[in-house]
């Protein structure tokens, strides 16, 4: 029996997919179920109820789980103390980002640690917020990246900066002259938002709702990019992260304007499972995007 047969059955109790069990561990379904088999036969026990509808470990099942769990931890501190006693940096780093941040907050990050760890392979996945959090606690990623970090048992976060949220319009738009403008200024306006699940949207919602401020949505999107095209033709005005369009701002297809009504600030973060044993590499990325 070897190590990483214990870690795909751990992978597939803890993602319920044999799918996705394949897709962590780079090997096809059915070598999946090949080291599922193997495992039953050694150890004389049915471990999974397979079936369409459910999926469900055996009481075996479970127990092998659980001291799977702690062997493979005990293994990868393991080779984590060897790392770092030899003062190795290497190996893959599995990252999964909402798209405003892997778009526009993490490349200067991922420029600066390839360059000081260039053996390290960093492979990113651009996801919604919701898909970040059950990648990262499905052990699909190691690290996710996100806005307004949901307080979790299962997870570990690690502040990492704020962003503030400034109005957005169209050069032309009559609000494109003003520097500052209160919130109330936008009332009735054609507005352009993220869709109703993405936690930018809750706090934008929060803060319109706080200031009594009601505007007729027009259109919702997924993800910032196509939130700026649509102000960019001028279907309505938006809110949203200041970093996410300092591009658009100095070529001026796009004009921002400040909120007077008080300072608002998007909260990003880092989060990993918070049993996970990080390697040397995951340190350093983390220290890095911290810094």
């Amino acid at each position: 029996m070897q190590i990483e047969s214990l870690k795909v059955f751990c992978d597939l109790a803890e993602t319920e997919s044999f799918t996705k069990a394949a897709q962590i561990n780079a090997v096809t379904q059915s070598a999946v179920s090949q080291q599922i088999s193997s495992l039953e036969k050694q150890f004389k026990s049915l471990l999974i109820e397979r079936s369409k509808k459910k999926f469900r470990l055996t009481r075996e099942g479970q127990v092998l789980y659980d001291f799977s769990k702690q062997i493979i931890q005990t293994y990868d501190s393991l080779h984590s103390k060897l790392q770092e006693i030899k003062d190795i940096i290497s190996g893959t780093i599995r990252v999964a980002t909402i798209y405003s941040v892997g778009l526009h907050d993490l490349p200067p990050y991922m420029k600066k640690f390839l360059k000081s760890y260039p053996t390290v392979n960093v492979h990113v996945e651009y996801r919604r917020s919701n898909q970040v959090y059950e990648d990262v606690l499905g052990n699909v990623v190691d690290i996710g990246l996100v806005a307004y970090p949901q307080k979790e048992n299962k997870l570990e976060i690690i502040p990492l900066r704020e962003d503030k949220l400034v109005l957005i319009c169209h050069p032309h738009h009559p609000m494109a002259k003003l520097k500052e403008a209160r919130l109330q200024e936008i009332s009735g306006q054609k507005f352009i938002g993220f869709e109703p699940d993405i936690p930018t949207r809750k706090a934008i919602d929060k803060i319109l709702r706080d200031h009594d401020v009601m505007v007729q949505t027009v259109m919702e999107f997924d993800n910032i990019e196509t939130v700026k095209r649509a102000v960019e033709i001028d279907a309505g005005l938006s809110i949203v992260p200041q970093g996410t369009v300092v591009q658009e701002v100095s070529k001026h297809t796009l004009a921002q304007v400040e909120l007077q009504d008080g300072e608002f600030y998007r909260p990003l973060a880092a989060i990993h499972k918070r049993n996970k044993v990080l390697s040397p590499a995951m340190k350093q990325f983390l220290a890095i995007l911290r810094s």
